[in-house]
């Protein structure tokens, strides 16, 4: 276990404030609110808290709390967390996050998955919990090859080392995909996988009404909001340099994703606060936001091929998501033996709803 993940250094404290304050910011438009991008106030209200008044110094000694560990897989080093289970027959499962996510917002789920009685449910199924940190972000380094070990495989010798011969998956975004790619080359190890989005099925002829709607959907949501994807597919490393030069410029692309990807009115107020902070000071300390891109730009060149899936899958859809599946697409290419349409929620789930996901985790569990 690592004493100290992460110290950062005094110097490199008061640099990230020195740029904060020297932020050149651009004139307003005569646009209100959040219809051009990043609002403006919301912004600034952040990044004057950022550099005056928020406490990085207590959320790196949280996070140098965590169970944080380093294995080596295909010559590779991976951290992950690992949150062991209350009882003697815990389930071994896997959780991946995604973007632009780190581990840290997989802990709240992590800490109800593995020790159920301290959130109010005694007796309820535990698990044992991995919460790997994906090649780039922090703290697992970039793969040095293009492209590099496929996720999945680093993920199931992660397990099998620590033991796990059988084990479940769960994931959303990017951890959504790999859950998936894992499921699809280890079905010998992977009793099952819980995923927040499914890949569109290999064969998409005949759709029902609702699946038509859901690709309407989906093509309406790419249209408005996917400009980072296409950005981050195609051109990454235009914007990186930026985004890894000033610490404003990096918060806006984050936080616009934190207010518009969540059921919580503008994700703004409380806790949130600190989480956003705490993830794009996670980014700035470790250099980690071009490494971030790189799965999109390697799944545009480097394309995996299709997904399809016969363990038993649960799905939990959440409706602040970015999109919404219906069961039936879900069922085209995943062997679908659980489906929930949760009340509240959205990208973040983990984060958002832990609560919720953890129960629904736990009822898939109960079905393999």
């Amino acid at each position: 276990m690592s004493e100290a993940l992460i110290a950062v250094p005094d110097a490199d404290l008061d640099e990230l404030r020195r740029r904060i304050r020297a932020t050149r910011w651009p004139r307003p438009w005569p646009v209100a609110g959040w219809g051009a991008g990043t609002d403006p106030g919301a912004l600034r209200r952040l990044a004057e808290w950022w550099a005056d008044g928020f406490d990085w110094r207590a959320q790196e000694r949280a996070i140098n709390a965590l169970p944080s560990y380093w294995a080596t897989v295909d010559a590779l080093p991976v951290h992950y967390l690992r949150f062991d289970g209350e009882t003697a027959d815990s389930v071994p499962i896997v959780l991946t996050h995604g973007w632009p996510s780190t581990f840290l917002e997989e802990v709240e789920l992590a800490k109800r998955l593995a020790r159920p009685s301290s959130y109010g449910e005694a007796g309820a199924t535990s698990f044992t919990v991995v919460v790997p940190s994906l090649a780039g972000f922090p703290f697992t380094p970039e793969q040095p090859t293009l492209p590099g070990v496929p996720t999945h495989e680093l993920w199931h010798g992660l397990m099998t080392g620590l033991g796990f011969d059988r084990y479940l998956a769960h994931g959303g975004d990017l951890g959504a995909g790999i859950s998936a790619r894992l499921a699809q080359a280890h079905p010998e190890a992977v009793a099952g996988i819980h995923v927040l989005a499914v890949a569109d099925p290999i064969d998409q002829s005949q759709p029902t009404g609702e699946e038509s709607a859901y690709v309407a959907q989906g093509e309406q949501w790419y249209a408005e909001e996917g400009g980072y994807e296409h950005l981050q597919r195609t051109r990454p490393l235009t914007p990186a340099y930026g985004l890894n030069d000033s610490p404003v410029g990096l918060l806006a692309w984050l936080l616009e994703k934190y207010r518009a990807w969540t059921d919580h009115g503008d994700g703004l107020s409380g806790r949130s606060d600190e989480l956003i902070l705490t993830q794009a000071s996670l980014y700035w300390f470790t250099g980690a936001i071009a490494a971030s891109f790189r799965p999109y730009w390697e799944h545009n060149n480097y394309p995996p091929g299709p997904v399809r899936v016969s363990v038993p899958t649960g799905l939990a859809v959440f409706p602040a998501d970015l999109v919404q599946p219906p069961r039936a697409w879900a069922e085209r290419n995943y062997n679908v033996v659980h489906y929930t349409q949760m009340p509240r929620g959205g990208h973040f789930a983990a984060t958002e709803e832990p609560d919720l996901l953890a129960a629904d985790i736990r009822a898939f569990a109960a079905l393999v």
